[in-house]
């Protein structure tokens, strides 16, 4: 466990709670968070999570644009659902990119665990992606990049990232919880 780790574990909890109350603070909180975990994973050789975090702080600054309008125009972030032909359409296409980006980090890096990263990856992309559009699927997607993260880094000795990860899985629940009560 590092300094940057710890750093990153506190403002990743902040960050989920403030997304949960729908709360437009979660945005800076998040482009520091990502930021920080960038780092940290290019050091473990994680390079698929390191490349989700810089996707993710552009995604975090389109998120922040979308839910400010949201804001604008209802005076709350409002909350929709998919169709079901758009569920299936976001699992394939989130299969296909996982199956693809793992064989791509096999071949041409040393990646650690290179399926299982980018299975969680891609999965990431597609829950923030979802999130940043406000639909609640989004949590149903980090439930699952949440068990499977777990597992990832208490495998790779993360443990202070597991349990944060673990504190995510919580806090989807939770956000699950209230967001299905608003759509």
């Amino acid at each position: 466990m590092t300094w940057l780790e710890s750093i990153a574990f506190i403002l990743g909890v902040a960050n989920v709670t403030l997304v949960v109350r729908r709360s437009l603070w979660n945005y800076p909180v998040a482009l520091v968070m990502v930021a920080l975990y960038a780092l940290l994973f290019w050091r473990e050789r994680l390079y698929s999570d390191a490349a989700l975090q810089l996707f993710f702080f552009v995604l975090n600054l389109y998120g922040w644009m979308v839910w400010r309008r949201s804001v604008a125009q209802a005076g709350q972030v409002t909350v929709e659902t998919l169709s079901p032909e758009a569920r299936l359409s976001w699992l394939a296409a989130i299969l296909a990119a996982s199956l693809g980006w793992g064989a791509a980090m096999a071949h041409w890096t040393d990646a650690a665990m290179p399926f299982w990263d980018a299975a969680n990856a891609v999965a990431s992309v597609a829950a923030q992606i979802l999130l940043a559009r406000r639909r609640l699927e989004n949590w149903l997607l980090w439930v699952a990049v949440d068990l499977s993260s777990i597992a990832l880094y208490a495998v790779k000795g993360l443990t202070l990232t597991a349990i944060l990860y673990a504190i995510f899985l919580g806090l989807s629940l939770w956000g699950y919880r209230e967001w299905r009560g608003r759509a």
